[in-house]
Formats: structure tokens, sequence, C-alpha cells
């Protein structure tokens, strides 16, 4: 769920309520830093720190970006350096840190399993943030917005500290490029360390083409599917077939995007269903199909352990008591080019005002994608960037029409958005699924919240 609003602290409370909870993986290295700068409130980041196996590297981070007092609030937090092709050492210790203590504080306290899910698209990142979820003992990682047949097998390599390699994709790839991105536990490792449990791995699939291809073309063991509709939050698979829009430009699915349950229960592996799926009578469906069960995120991201900031969490609920909450399929929101579910939210990114008076500005990057140049190098660029930016490196003009900072706003949801020149405080952009209009249900009668307890005793309700 974006960006922290599956934090430690929700996932932790699902986990120990008997299911599977799952933290985001996106961004960790640069939530580490401005949780450090916030002065880490509760002292829970030092805490997952003094756990960390490799001792200096914990203490270089601390050194370099905790602030006891909290940073100065009308100062910017401290830049992350981008990722690239080759990323920079201080980069990997960070993305193995933030994973680590993301994984690390929602396993404590208890035995129960803990699963970490990640963007295929946001690749880079990829090989040390997963080391680092490894290395804090999770149980599962969860992968979509891509095809990630490559991950199995990092998984293996990682599970023993061994070199591993993904491959990027690459724009204006010729033959001979080196397009992958390496990385190497044993230069950050300190010391000899026993060998690492290898988490299942569930790749989320909105297709059963895509399942089959997981099957076939995979570098190693997967343990099961997600199968995500497109009525799901965050990004959605684009139509099957020649794109139609609605009225109001969203695009229009169709037969050809509903997955068969039946096929992919052939395929002999366990699978969870999700994208609308917040009900019993829809766990009981998935469950009579021979499914595993379901997976809930718009349920949990309004629920009181969710990490989105206090006043959107409330102003969304409010909304959807009220009975005006809505939901927009926006296909041109994203640089990943993946349609991308909207919350409508006054003052948010989703009104055009509000979008058209922020500056452009690609300070975070990790929706970029990497691009051949002219002399073989790769360079990288954002459809979201300033435009002429963009143009200067060979991007199409059309491109950048409606593309949004969702690196920037994701993060602004969960109560941390950063201070750009001038003064201007980035905006939200809050993603949910269709079912947002339907969230008041898990309320308890006379109050005006709901809790992770709230939602999973609701959609265990199985009784015939």
């Amino acid at each position: 769920m974006g960006v922290a609003i599956s934090n430690w602290h929700l996932a932790r409370t699902v986990s120990m309520l008997g299911q599977l909870g799952v933290v985001s993986g996106v961004a960790l290295e640069m939530l580490l830093v401005r949780r450090l700068q916030n002065g880490d409130v509760g002292g829970h980041i030092r805490r997952a720190l003094e756990s960390f196996p490799f001792r200096d590297m914990a203490k270089r981070a601390l050194e370099n970006y905790y602030i006891p007092d909290g940073k100065v609030k009308d100062k910017p937090f401290a830049a992350v350096p981008f990722h690239r092709q080759v990323g920079s050492k201080k980069l990997h210790e960070l993305c193995i840190l933030g994973n680590f203590v993301e994984v690390f504080l929602a396993r404590e306290g208890h035995d129960r399993p803990v699963g970490i899910n990640y963007l295929e698209k946001i690749q880079m990142p990829h090989l040390p943030s997963i080391y680092g979820a490894m290395l804090a003992g999770a149980a599962y990682v969860i992968m979509g917005a891509g095809i990630p047949i490559m991950i199995p097998g990092v998984l293996d390599g990682l599970s023993n500290h061994e070199p591993v390699s993904y491959p990027l994709n690459i724009v204006g790839v010729q033959p001979g490029d080196d397009t992958l991105t390496r990385f190497d536990p044993g230069d950050f490792m300190e010391g000899d360390h026993p060998p690492l449990g290898r988490p299942r791995f569930l790749p989320i699939i909105a297709s059963n083409v895509l399942a089959v291809t997981m099957l076939r073309r995979s570098n190693g063991q997967g343990d099961g599917f997600v199968i995500e509709g497109p009525t799901a939050g965050g990004h959605n698979a684009p139509p099957r077939g020649k794109l139609e829009v609605n009225q109001d430009g969203e695009p229009i699915y169709g037969e050809r995007d509903v997955v068969d349950l039946g096929k992919i229960r052939e395929l002999g592996l366990p699978f969870w269903v999700a994208g609308g799926c917040a009900s019993a009578n829809k766990l009981r469906e998935v469950l009579e199909a021979g499914g595993n069960g379901i997976q809930v995120g718009t349920a949990f991201a309004l629920c009181d352990e969710s990490g989105m900031a206090d006043e959107y969490r409330k102003a969304l609920l409010q909304e959807a008591v009220a009975g005006t909450a809505r939901v927009v399929t926006d296909r041109l929101a994203s640089p990943t080019g993946f349609p991308f579910k909207v919350a409508q939210l006054k003052g948010s990114l989703s009104e055009q005002d509000v979008y058209l008076s922020r500056t452009r500005i690609c300070d975070l990057g990790y929706l970029r994608e990497v691009y051949r140049k002219e002399d073989g190098e790769m360079g990288y660029r954002c459809s979201s960037e300033p435009v002429e930016t963009y143009l200067a490196k060979g991007g199409q003009e059309s491109d950048t029409i409606g593309r949004k900072c969702i690196c920037n706003s994701l993060v602004a949801n969960a109560g941390l958005p950063q201070i750009q020149k001038g003064g201007s405080v980035e905006k939200p952009l809050l993603t949910f699924g269709d079912d947002l209009a339907e969230i008041a249900r898990f309320i308890p009668e006379g109050q005006t919240s709901y809790t992770a307890k709230d939602v999973i005793s609701k959609l265990l309700e199985l009784e015939s």
C-alpha cells in the first residue's frame, strides 16, 4: 500500500491477529533517513538498528542522519542519492538498513510470518533492498507491476550471501549492452554469517497468461500467486486489447481482463485474490474456487494502525461515511504508464489546479526509466520531471501530459513531505481501490474510526 501506508506497525498488528502482515518495500531507504531526521519518535529505528548484524553500517547511518530533537520544521529533509545501474555503496547501505528496520519492527514481539511487497517497475533498488529484508527474516516477498521472472533466483543467491544480478528494462537497448544491476553481499558483510531463510515468493499477476509465463520462464521456484483485478488500489495492469475509455477518461476493462480462477487452480500452486475482495462473502467465494485467501489493502489503509497521515485518513473516512468518497482510475498520472487509482480529495494532486500549481521536479527518482544515450551510456529520465529536461533527454512531450510526481506525493501521504525551494510543501496523492466508498462498514457502531482487528473480524464472518 503505497509508501509507508502499510508500515511496520500495521503489518505487525495484522500478523499478531493471525493473518499475514505485509509491509510496503518501496523507498524504505529514504523513509529511514527522514524518520531519523525527524528525531526517531519512539526510538523504534534505533532499537531495530541495535539488532542489525553489521554494526559499523548501522553506526554510519545514525551518525549521518539522526537528529535527536528532529530537524527544523521548515527545513528540507536531506537528499538521498538517486538509484543508478551501478548504485553507490552509501545508497545500498541505506537500502539494506531501511528494509531490515521495517521487517524487524513488523516481526518484533511475535513469531508469526511477515511479508514485504515491492514494485517490479522500481528495479534498481531490488537487490540490496531484498537482502536487507532477508536479514530481518522476511517470510514472503510479493512483487507486482511487472514480470519478476528473475526474482526467485535472486532469493536463492541472497540466502547464501552470494553475488546476484538483475536485468533492467532499458529503452533503446542494443545487442551487447550491459543491462544488469549487480549486488554482492560480501561487499557489505562484517564477519561471517550463516545462510538466511529463503522467503517464499508470490508474484502479483493480472492474467492467466502471466501466471503461465511465471511458471515457465522463472529462474527458480515460485510459491504461489496474488491475482489482482482492476478494482484494486495503486497501479493496475492496462486493459488487454485496444484501449477504450469512458466519459471520464478512465480505461474500460472487459472480459479479457478477468482471470479464470479454475485455470489458476490447475497450475497447482496456492493463490490469493485481490481487488474488491474485502468481504466475508468474497473470501468464501475465493476459498470455494480453490484459493487460499484474499489480499486486502484499501480497508486497512484507513484503519487506526495505518501509516497514512491522520489528516488525510480522517478526511477520507468522513467522505466515505457521508457517501461522497470517489476513486478515479487515472491512466495518465503515473510515470510508469500504468493506470493508477486516485482518491479525489480536496487539496491533493487529484485536483487539477493543485496539480498545475506545483513546480515540476524529480528529486527522488524512483520511477525514472533507464534509456540508452547515443554514446552508449545509460541515462535516466522521468515523464513527470520538468518538460524541457525530459525532452532534452529524448523523451516525447505527449508522455508528459497529466503526469504527476507519484514519488513525492506518496511520501507526503505518510506525513513526510519534502519542503522544496521557496518553502512549498509537497502535496499528497492518495491511492485506493474502488471499494473506498464502502469502507464505513468496518466502523463499529458508536465509533468514528476502526482498527485492523475490526477489519479482520468482519472479513472472517464466514457463517453460512
